[in-house]
């Protein structure tokens, strides 16, 4: 059967190239059900509420600022060693359509926990729109992925094995989800070291978020105790900055 040759385009290659550096991290997953109730009341009386994206990615790093395993990545070198970031950086993948393809590209937010979360979902909705050459990660990273192969292995080989550079180039966590597209349970690949994914809320004011990490790094104790910290920070650090974000305005009815 003959078919079409199709030349893989910088998007494609960039994945080609994101999952052959997450071939060998040893990941392992946690997942539950977090109650979200006194968030979706909160987010509820919000005219414009931030998107999940924001609230995962906020109250993650709220959740790392008192756990530094979370802001923790493995190298490989000089030797191999855990590194603990300062501060945590997340990367946030944005599905976008560049050339008539669909696309995912890693957006990068530096200290989240000390952002609004109005500004951490502004610069998300603006990654998903704005152009390539505009968003800072997204030039660096096709700047990155045009090299030639030789290059382009080296790149990522500094990138991914020295600490300092891990959170420069790939964060200490990732979010990713389809919650947009229906839900469902999606278990993403990256070089870790931290990845969350969450699906859609659930009529019984549930949500269900999943935690894959780089067994090198930490256990699944501290994963679990992770999990029930992040379930009371969406429900009092980030639903309370929603509800002072103000409410929706109310109608005047004539009587």
């Amino acid at each position: 059967m003959r078919g079409t040759p199709k030349t893989i385009s910088l998007p494609r290659r960039l994945i080609c190239d994101l999952m052959r550096a997450s071939m060998d991290v040893p990941f392992v997953s946690l997942s539950r059900s977090l109650k979200i109730r006194s968030l979706l009341e909160a987010r509820a009386g919000v005219l414009a509420p931030a998107g999940w994206a924001a609230i995962f990615v906020k109250a993650f790093a709220l959740v790392a600022r008192d756990e530094p395993v979370l802001r923790t990545v493995y190298a490989k070198w000089p030797w191999p060693s855990l590194y603990e970031l300062p501060k945590s950086v997340a990367l946030v993948a944005i599905a976008r359509v560049e050339n008539g393809e669909e696309c995912v590209m890693p957006q990068r937010i530096a200290a989240p926990e000390a952002m609004t979360l109005s500004a951490v979902d502004a610069e998300i909705r603006r990654a998903k729109t704005a152009p390539i050459d505009d968003i800072p990660m997204f030039r660096k990273i096709m700047r990155a992925t045009r090299l030639p192969l030789p290059l382009r292995r080296l790149s990522w080989a500094v990138g991914l094995n020295f600490g300092r550079q891990r959170g420069n180039w790939f964060g200490s966590f990732a979010v990713s989800s389809v919650a947009a597209y229906g839900g469902g349970e999606l278990h993403p690949v990256t070089p870790g070291p931290f990845i969350v994914s969450y699906g859609v809320v659930e009529p019984d004011q549930t949500i269900h978020v999943v935690i894959r990490w780089d067994h090198r790094v930490t256990d699944a104790a501290p994963i679990a105790r992770v999990l029930t910290r992040l379930e009371q920070v969406l429900n009092t650090e980030i639903a309370a900055e929603l509800s002072a974000a103000g409410a929706k305005p109310i109608r005047a009815v004539r009587t």
